[in-house]
């Protein structure tokens, strides 16, 4: 039902947090994990070890996702290694404070860059490829901010809003050329990137959370999994929510 493997399966922002246990979960099915990283090179060569330590293969894709050359020359790395790529998971992002009344334009570019042009480039550079092997999937990491809002971060929430937008535009376009493409949308995740807000934050953030504490990062990666999988043959366009109940849509 799983049938990950040898699968190639390149993860955007896979040193750390939802992409790396993803990378790990794939790496238990004998997929093979190219691990995309941009500053945290220490922390992905820890994943490319957990990977091969879990069964499968990897390599190490260091690229700026927000620079359509350079996600260029990653996916010709990934295939003059692996031949293919399987699987596309969209998961690099950032989460920064831009408060209206005092807002940082610098934050809000670099906000949209990575979270949104990082999605459109990665999937523009592998859409070709999958379109000439006959298939592939695409997993989108948008958020429960995309679909409610999130004030002081309405750049992160515009940019995961845009992205469910550009999943199901993508699904439908794509689907006759047996690629699936959806979108797994987190709420709160115990994880390096939110760790301080739920910190400082707890019993206000519990109290939206009807499971009453934060998601953990494979309770994320094990949905990106299933899409990726045998078992979501019949799946495209969904928003997969994961969020303890805190946001209900459908």
């Amino acid at each position: 039902m799983i049938g990950l493997r040898d699968k190639v399966v390149l993860i955007t922002g896979a040193s750390r947090g939802i992409g790396r246990a993803a990378a790990e979960i794939f790496g238990r099915y004998g997929a093979r994990v190219a691990i995309n990283y941009h500053h945290h090179a220490e922390a992905a060569a820890e994943v490319l070890a957990a990977v091969e330590a879990a069964g499968g293969e990897g390599m190490l894709a260091g690229a700026d996702v927000s620079e359509a050359a350079a996600v260029r020359e990653m996916v010709a790395a990934i295939v003059a290694k692996w031949g293919r790529i399987d699987v596309l998971v969209n998961n690099a992002g950032v989460w920064l404070p831009a408060p209206i009344d005092r807002f940082p334009l610098e934050t809000y570019r670099r906000t949209l860059a990575i979270n949104l042009d990082g999605v459109i480039f990665c999937t523009e550079a592998v859409v070709p490829l999958m379109i000439r092997q006959g298939g592939g999937r695409i997993i989108n990491i948008s958020s429960t901010a995309g679909q409610r809002g999130e004030p002081v971060y309405s750049p992160y929430a515009a940019s995961k809003g845009a992205v469910i937008s550009l999943t199901k535009s993508h699904a439908v376009e794509l689907a006759r050329h047996n690629i699936q493409v959806n979108s797994v949308a987190p709420g709160w995740v115990d994880t390096e990137m939110s760790a301080a807000a739920i910190a400082n934050e707890q019993e206000t953030i519990l109290r939206t959370i009807p499971m009453r504490r934060p998601g953990r990062a494979e309770e994320i990666a094990w949905p990106i999994v299933f899409l990726a999988s045998d078992g979501a043959s019949y799946i495209t366009g969904e928003i997969f929510n994961i969020n303890g109940g805190s946001v209900l849509c459908g």
